[in-house]
């Protein structure tokens, strides 16, 4: 049964104090994964998901810059590149991390897990945290036309998309001699090339011997980031009211990211990357482009011309959605954010349809039920056959599931809600949450 098994892949995955993405590929913990993770665990262990936050905003930086890798300290070095020893970076707390940043839907992961079982003591703990994070990015990342950029294409979460092609053909590179190991888990033709690799441990080589303070040849303003920033400050609002609080001053900066997002990166019919190192837009067909459809304060003219985008060249009525157009010459179903289509991903822009088109929102919810009955909680799927690739029991796609099936409902299923306060119970045999949770 598919609740069944989106429950085992999360205890299977769940490493005491979070949950890795997958147990061979991905052995620590990822940013944006254990916000998504949390939220499916909401549903399940509420405590669990606290756990997964907190646990990883105890490795945030004194910067507030919340790292997109927290390293676990049992794995052995080699069993991941680029691992501690290449970034060379310790938060505050003593975990060794990575240097650059993810998505920033933290907050709105916290938010689904207080409004799952209300705790203003996690709230009043973790909003300090979410602001800071958020504070980081508006200092250190802000551009003058108010937008936030990446400075490396891990950043996005989208990390081998088509749109870096560019910008990523100014990086300069260098036999490293380092050692892929992703390939020993995962069929080459799934996976960035090496070339693509030797991109990327050049710009992260450039970053971390800057101090984790310099952007290298790559940087970027790129739609899905700073819809997720917009998104963060509304979830911070609800937050912050929640606590007490002032919450406009978070709604103003929601407003303002958004506008500034309308003004500089959209493009006909979509939402686009600009390159700041030639102040130009990146024209390509990245579902990127969709996913500010999650901000409620979109001029509606814009929110309709997204919507139609998404029909017209990217099957939104069929399937799930492919992370890059099929329309497009670069499109490759099977590698990495090359057109694969992603549970998270389609996730993201189905937060953005509920509101705007339910029939559109409830025929994504049904192909993202589809495609794991079809293969299992995969990394990402085929978006026309649903044939999974990557790794296995994938959190994401587990976590996110329950949460699709806890609001959409699951066909065939008399009464899937049930079943999901069924299955929580499992949590208590396959080990207790500890009440002690990282600072």
């Amino acid at each position: 049964m598919i609740l069944r098994d989106a429950v085992r892949v999360l205890i299977d995955n769940w490493d005491g104090g979070h949950t890795v993405p997958s147990r061979r590929l991905y052995p620590h913990q990822w940013s944006w994964d254990s916000a998504f993770i949390a939220i499916g665990n909401a549903h399940l262990s509420p405590r669990r998901a606290r756990t997964e936050l907190l646990s990883l905003f105890g490795a945030q930086w004194s910067d507030g810059r919340v790292p997109h890798i927290v390293f676990n300290p049992a794995v052995p070095e080699g069993a991941y590149f680029p691992g501690p020893e290449f970034w060379q970076a310790r938060s505050p707390s003593g975990a060794a991390t990575s240097g650059i940043v993810q998505p920033p839907v933290h907050a709105l992961a916290a938010w689904r897990v207080h409004q799952a079982e209300p705790d203003l003591a996690f709230l009043r703990r973790i909003y300090p945290k979410l602001v800071a994070q958020q504070e980081f990015l508006r200092t250190a990342r802000r551009s003058p036309e108010g937008l936030i950029s990446i400075v490396h294409p891990w950043e996005s979460g989208m990390d081998n998309s088509p749109a870096w092609d560019r910008p990523l053909s100014a990086v300069e590179t260098d036999a490293t001699g380092y050692r892929r190991r992703d390939l020993t888990h995962v069929s080459a033709e799934e996976r960035p090339t090496d070339r693509d690799y030797d991109r990327y441990t050049a710009l992260a080589t450039a970053y971390r011997d800057s101090g984790y303070r310099e952007p290298g040849a790559f940087h970027v303003e790129d739609p899905l980031f700073n819809a997720a920033y917009g998104a963060a400050e509304l979830a911070l609002a609800d937050i912050a009211a929640a606590c007490g609080l002032d919450p406009e001053p978070h709604r103003a900066e929601a407003a303002a990211i958004t506008a500034a997002m309308v003004e500089h990166l959209y493009d006909d019919g979509i939402f686009q990357s600009r390159d700041l190192r030639t102040g130009y837009l990146i024209r390509s067909s990245s579902a990127a482009g969709l996913v500010p459809l999650i901000l409620p304060g979109l001029p509606r003219e814009i929110a309709h011309a997204l919507i139609g985008t998404g029909l017209d060249h990217f099957g939104l009525k069929d399937g799930v959605l492919p992370s890059f157009a099929p329309t497009a010459p670069e499109f490759d179903p099977v590698r990495y954010w090359r057109g694969p289509s992603w549970i998270n991903l389609t996730w993201l822009v189905w937060q953005g349809l509920k509101d705007r088109r339910s029939d559109l929102a409830a025929s994504l919810a049904d192909n993202m039920i589809n495609a794991v009955v079809r293969s299992g909680f995969r990394e990402y799927f085929d978006p026309v056959t649903l044939r999974g690739h990557g790794s296995r029991d994938f959190s994401w796609s587990a976590a996110l599931i329950l949460d699709v099936v806890a609001e959409h409902g699951l066909h065939g299923v008399a009464s899937p809600a049930r079943e999901l306060g069924q299955q929580a119970g499992s949590f208590g045999k396959a080990g207790d949450i500890g009440d002690h949770v990282p600072a």
